[in-house]
């Protein structure tokens, strides 16, 4: 058997830059015999669903609550020809839960001048008494941008 000599005239190894692959192709081959071979010995399960008939999509009409500038509450069902009625906030959790069906959710209207924690104390009584089902409503600025309007370089106002 003949060495290779190296630059400095001993007989050495070469060393080879290349990654050994037949150790992990035999792993992948006796792995693809298991899974052919246990493959078939799987019995699918069969989920048998209930039918149900035709179900009528009635829209739930959430309650508003509304807090005036001035701290004051009222309550009205989101429906044409509703009327607002005045609550005090002591009373306000029973008399939701007193006129809220199951699934009916409940906005929250507040004045822009209201402070965020008057907003925040009626929603964590109405979250402590049982209400889920809570959101606050929003206008849509009418001085807003349009999506795809270009900038005009004034800056914008701030409180």
């Amino acid at each position: 058997m003949s060495s290779v000599r190296s630059s400095s005239g001993r007989p050495g190894r070469r060393l080879k830059n290349e990654i050994n692959v037949v150790p992990y192709i035999d792993v992948m081959l006796v792995l693809l015999v298991i899974f052919m071979v246990t493959a078939p010995l799987i019995t699918p399960g069969v989920i048998e669903l209930p039918s149900v008939g035709q179900a009528a999509n009635v829209p739930v009409t959430p309650i508003e609550i509304q807090i005036t500038e001035d701290g004051k509450l009222s309550w009205r069902k989101r429906e044409p020809g509703a009327v607002n009625v005045p609550v005090e906030r002591s009373a306000l959790a029973q008399t939701i839960l007193s006129e809220l069906k199951p699934d009916q959710p409940v906005v929250i209207a507040a004045d822009g001048k209201v402070p965020y924690e008057s907003v925040m104390k009626v929603m964590d009584d109405l979250r402590k008494n049982g209400v889920t089902k809570l959101g606050l409503l929003v206008d849509q600025k009418s001085d807003a941008p349009a999506p795809n309007a270009k900038p005009t370089g004034k800056p914008a106002n701030r409180r």
